[in-house]
């Protein structure tokens, strides 16, 4: 059966933090045809681990593509596209496929101390960073990696049965049997050299990780394989295309242009730019591979927030939201009644605080409280924390005048309210763009995944465009700073803890090639 530009389709399967979704989009058009998502429940075992079900997060992903395909004639789906949640990580087995205990969420920062053990060594730091353009952070995907392999051995595991990868890599598993990794998501490893754009093995060496465990990198729009038979799902499909989501979000707005800046509102914040690969990055933003293309590569200056729509959420369940409420919804409608914060600023560190600070040890706070603050000066002041760390990172990515970018595009469930959007336009002193359907990140994959196979692809439709009312008083932006510094201040733990032997393993400089 031939398929006309009109009628083949895509399906785009984008896996997040708390819900994976299975949308079936025409290209052509980019219409999105039908859709269904699954949560995904994450566990917190202890202070700053964060980790879930690998199994259950599979299933969620199967059962959202069966429902979001059900009643299309399948040969009318030309592919699967995947965008999936970064720096997230699964161990299991090469052989029967079982996950070897739980996943470790992007979030986690059980690995904290052994990060800040590794860091205390400038020169160790240095040369991650020259080589990854990643900071020595437990966010990334290495230390947890690493982690999870003690664990499994420790288990009575077989090293050489244990494979490792990212999320996007045990959905490939699990869709076609093939171990790979997508490119911009391997960059987000700390073991991926960005010159070379292969697996580096000083850096393997330095996390103590084998080759043999990892997957294949290979480009965005590169072989994947086909899907093979599982209840409810098509065989023989490709997979087109895999995009982090992040990345997803940024192809979507860009198309592949240069110029373009955009922050997704998600569970947590990405604000990212693409950028020329020799440019060097202003302290606490990193570079990462964004994505590439028919072999060529894009770069990218990317700052990652923590916490942003896991304020948001946090914060409404503290004032009382209805179980099941959107966080971003319910505080919007109550700050309404409030002209500004009141003097109150809110720190959502929970995890400690991401770019540009990178510090684990800040603490969460809420600062300025007086006799007549209300709840919604406290709604007011999570949606201005959100805007703020934003500002924070386009303030650091441009601090070096490399880049600029005249509008922020924005996309993710927390762009849905326009204070929020309206208060980042009057923080960054720039319009802000919002995307007309917030499902950027499933689109991006998708019209990447249809360009790959030769297929009409429709432009982004025009958002709703914000531009700012004025600036904010410079008091609000002093007010947050000082917040900030406070939180930094503070320690999570009242006393040291106790001093463990230095066994880290070195790394030398050595010259890499351009590529």
């Amino acid at each position: 059966m031939d398929r006309g530009p009109e009628d083949a389709l895509v399906l785009a399967l984008d896996q997040g933090t708390t819900n994976t979704k299975a949308l079936l989009v025409r290209p052509a058009t980019g219409d999105i045809v039908s859709s269904s998502s699954r949560a995904v429940d994450l566990e917190f075992p202890s202070p700053g681990y964060v980790q879930f079900d690998a199994e259950l997060l599979w299933e969620s992903a199967r059962g959202a593509i069966v429902e979001a395909a059900s009643g299309v004639d399948c040969h009318r789906l030309a592919a699967i596209a995947v965008s999936n949640q970064r720096e997230s990580v699964i161990a299991w087995d090469r052989h029967s496929g079982k996950p070897f205990g739980p996943g470790l969420g992007w979030q986690d920062a059980r690995t904290s101390d052994w990060c800040a053990t590794l860091s205390a060594r400038q020169e160790v730091a240095t040369e991650v960073q020259r080589r990854t353009g990643l900071s020595l952070d437990p966010m990334f995907s290495a230390p947890k990696l690493r982690w999870l392999l003690d664990k499994a051995i420790g288990d009575g595991a077989a090293a050489a049965d244990v494979l490792l990868g990212t999320v996007d890599s045990w959905l490939i598993w699990r869709l076609t049997g093939g171990h790979f990794i997508e490119v911009g998501n391997a960059s987000r490893t700390l073991l991926l050299n960005l010159h070379s754009l292969t697996w580096d093995p000083d850096l393997l060496a330095l996390f103590g990780l084998p080759a043999s465990s990892l997957p294949e990198v290979r480009g965005s729009d590169g072989e994947f394989g086909r899907t093979i038979a599982a209840p409810g799902l098509p065989a023989g499909i490709p997979i087109a295309a895999v995009l982090a989501d992040s990345h997803a979000a940024l192809f979507r707005h860009s198309m592949n242009k240069p110029g373009i800046a955009k922050a997704t509102y998600g569970t947590g914040s990405s604000v990212m730019m693409l950028c020329q690969r020799s440019m060097e990055t202003p302290a606490g933003i990193s570079t990462t591979v964004a994505w590439t293309v028919h072999g060529t590569a894009a770069y990218a200056r990317e700052g990652n927030i923590i916490a942003s729509g896991a304020a948001l959420d946090w914060t409404a369940k503290m004032l009382g939201a209805p179980e099941g409420t959107p966080g971003g919804a319910f505080l919007t409608a109550l700050a309404a009644d409030v002209p500004d914060a009141g003097g109150v600023s809110f720190v959502p560190a929970f995890a400690g605080l991401g770019a540009p600070y990178w510090d684990r040890e800040a603490a969460g706070l809420l600062t300025g409280l007086t006799a007549g603050s209300s709840r919604a000066h406290i709604a007011r002041a999570a949606l201005d924390a959100v805007a703020h760390q934003v500002a924070d990172v386009v303030e650091a990515m441009e601090s070096d005048g490399l880049t600029t970018a005249s509008v922020l595009h924005a996309d993710g469930g927390a762009s849905a309210s326009g204070p929020l959007m309206q208060i980042q336009a009057d923080l960054l002193g720039r319009p802000v763009e919002v995307a007309s359907d917030p499902e950027a990140s499933a689109l991006g994959v998708a019209m990447l995944a249809a360009q790959t196979l030769g297929m009409a692809v429709a432009e982004q439709r025009p958002g709703r465009l914000l531009q700012p009312k004025g600036s904010r008083p410079p008091q609000e932006r002093v007010a947050w700073k000082q917040a900030i510094a406070r939180s930094r201040g503070l320690r999570l733990l009242a006393e040291d803890p106790k001093a463990e032997p230095d066994n880290t393993p070195q790394i030398k400089p050595r010259q890499e090639k351009a590529q």
